[in-house]
């Protein structure tokens, strides 16, 4: 069943929830459309005003009183999404709205005369507008949607465009990234197979995503990117270079008068816009003076002011190409997402890097959409001939003894996915484990972000080493975390849905990657030190117990050997000799053998010689 035959309860839309412009599509016979409301654009601009007596209005409107209106008049809130007011630094000093965070979450809120919305709420607003218009363009009512996001949004990120759709009365079927959402669109309207990289500049996020096609089978290979650069940047950096030339000529600071900011962030949006297609752009800034103040900016001027921010997408570009092991020269297209690549110097930059023009037959405002109306079709049992393979763009794991951390599910691996590993206690009568959660690609959990914790109790009282717990995480296709523990020998068993409360800093996402690398050589020594030593520990306290039997008979010379082996492991555990402690933990592993197999059976020894700690 196509999506064009369903009835109104199976209709499935596709939504693109962007920073600047947000829009709706659905699959139809001949292929993906926007869907448009009569007399209507298909891009609703992000924006919400608040009037008087509660009322609100979103899209043209609510923007054309930006100015009015400014301090109640929000833009750009999915910049804001799962984010802490430390995480957005100087950007407040641009935002003609309030923002504030509160005592009891880490989260920023919109202040509103007094009322405090989150970004969910507000995002809910621009949601419900879109659904408003997907129903007038359709004539049926619409519940269910495939959303998109960037890829290189965090848990939180994730979670809070889950709870917009909620809020909106939009059931979200699916999350799907943008870039590969892009993808999708192209791949059906040109049946490309091969590599394919896809960069997604748009108003608040940079995206890219390397993917490999072949047979309708869409696989990421991997991805990388920048939650906090886009558009919104460029603006932010012709408003400052306004807001000087005011301030210099005049000595006036236009950032506490919201009125005369938020004109100067459309005008400076408008100058982007006109520097991309001239090479001159003026502004005539009148603030009650007998001279206005002349803003004159070239495209070479504002070509130096963005060329940084290029090259950071550039540099992420370089980062999925090595983590996909694929060559510049192995890439087969290259595909143009988001209003921002519009940019001569995006275009001209990009071409140069990867030797080859990029694609931009598509809207790179509408396609997101379009490849959003084509997984929505797959999932309402529309075109099955698709299969989208996305990936998780950081690692998951837990933390073991000693604090190292223990990567169950890697970066870049394909979801939905699911993993289980084994581990033990490290203590006799461990009657419970805490079972702790983190995110990063370190080695020792202090470098990485706690996500959640959950407490497997009810142990039966066993010596170290003995309880067999089976952990195992899941990650379902929209990337929501499932953490489950199981003792084996007791049955007992407990599970989380990890939900974070606040999600990455801008900062780490794109430096967590890069810091694993800087610091590998250490983080590996590190972890190898806190592994081999609980090892030690485990085959000492196994080993004294064999010795402290009244009824075992073993000759005393035996017994004064391994007393004596017993302290000096211990000794170098204590000095942290990682060489010292590795040698003798294979020298004594010979020497207990034996002893291990007579007394302790070969599967404690295992359990000794071979598990993880938690």
């Amino acid at each position: 069943m196509s999506s064009s035959d369903s009835t109104p309860a199976d209709v499935v839309i596709g939504i693109d929830l962007g920073t600047t412009n947000s829009l709706a599509a659905i699959m139809g016979r001949d292929g993906p459309r926007v869907l448009v409301a009569e007399s209507a654009s298909p891009l609703i601009p992000s924006v919400v005003s608040f009037l008087d007596d509660n009322k609100h209005i979103v899209g043209e409107k609510a923007r054309a009183l930006a100015i009015r209106n400014p301090r109640r008049t929000v833009h750009s809130v999915k910049r804001l999404m799962g984010r802490g007011l430390a995480d957005l630094g100087d950007e407040t000093t641009r935002l003609a709205y309030k923002i504030v965070d509160t005592e009891k979450s880490k989260l920023v809120r919109i202040d509103i005369d007094g009322q405090l919305y989150s970004p969910q709420e507000i995002s809910a607003l621009i949601l419900g507008e879109v659904r408003r218009r997907a129903e007038s363009a359709l004539g049926t009512p619409v519940t269910k949607a495939v959303i998109t996001v960037p890829a290189y949004f965090d848990d939180a990120q994730r979670q809070a465009t889950r709870d917009a759709a909620q809020i909106a009365g939009l059931q979200a079927l699916r999350i799907v990234n943008e870039p590969t959402a892009a993808a999708l669109a192209y791949g059906l309207d040109t049946n490309r197979e091969g590599t394919i990289v896809v960069y997604d500049l748009g108003g608040g996020t940079f995206d890219v995503s390397v993917l490999k096609i072949t047979q309708g089978v869409y696989k990421v290979a991997a991805t990388s990117g920048d939650t906090h650069l886009g558009g919104d940047d460029f603006d932010n950096a012709i408003m400052d270079r306004i807001l000087g030339a005011v301030s210099n000529a005049t000595g006036k600071d236009l950032r506490s008068q919201p009125e005369a900011l938020q004109q100067i962030r459309l005008s400076a949006e408008a100058m982007k816009m006109e520097l991309s297609t001239g090479d001159v752009a003026t502004l005539e800034v009148d603030i009650g003076q007998d001279e206005p103040v002349t803003v004159r900016i070239t495209r070479d001027d504002f070509e130096d002011m963005i060329r940084a921010d290029i090259e950071r997408t550039l540099a992420c570009c370089r980062s999925a190409l090595a983590d996909a092991d694929v060559e510049i020269e192995d890439v087969n297209d290259i595909v143009f997402v988001g209003g921002s690549t519009r940019i001569p110097l995006v275009r001209k930059r990009v071409t140069e890097v990867f030797g080859r023009e990029p694609h931009t037959e598509l809207d790179p405002d509408r396609v997101v959409a379009l490849g959003a109306a084509i997984q929505a079709d797959v999932i309402s049992g529309g075109n099955r001939d698709l299969l989208l393979l996305d990936v998780i763009p950081l690692s998951l794991g837990l933390e073991t003894m000693g604090g190292a951390f223990a990567k169950l599910i890697t970066r870049n691996q394909t979801v939905p996915c699911s993993v289980t590993e084994m581990f033990s206690t490290y203590a006799d009568n461990q009657s419970g484990i805490d079972i702790n959660v983190y995110q990063g690609e370190r080695e020792l959990v202090a470098d990485c972000r706690k996500l959640g914790s959950f407490k497997l109790t009810g142990l039966p009282g066993m010596a170290a080493g003995l309880p067999r717990v089976e952990v195992t995480f899941l990650v379902d296709a929209d990337g929501v975390l499932t953490v489950k523990a199981r003792e084996q020998r007791s049955g007992v068993s407990a599970s989380i849905d990890v939900v974070p409360s606040h999600g990455l800093t801008r900062d780490e996402v794109k430096g967590i990657v890069r810091e694993s690398i800087v610091n590998a050589h250490a983080d590996f020594a590190a972890r190898e030190l806190i592994e081999l030593s609980n090892k030690a520990r485990n085959l000492i306290d196994g080993t004294q117990r064999v010795l402290d039997m009244p009824d075992l008979p073993f000759p005393p010379e035996q017994r004064d050997e391994l007393a004596a082996d017993i302290a000096n492991l211990r000794a170098l555990v204590e000095a942290q000799d990682l060489p010292g402690i590795k040698k003798a933990c294979e020298v004594f592993g010979e020497k207990t053998q034996s002893l291990a197999d007579d007394v302790i059976g070969a599967a404690i020894k295992q359990e000794l010689n071979t598990e993880r700690s938690l």
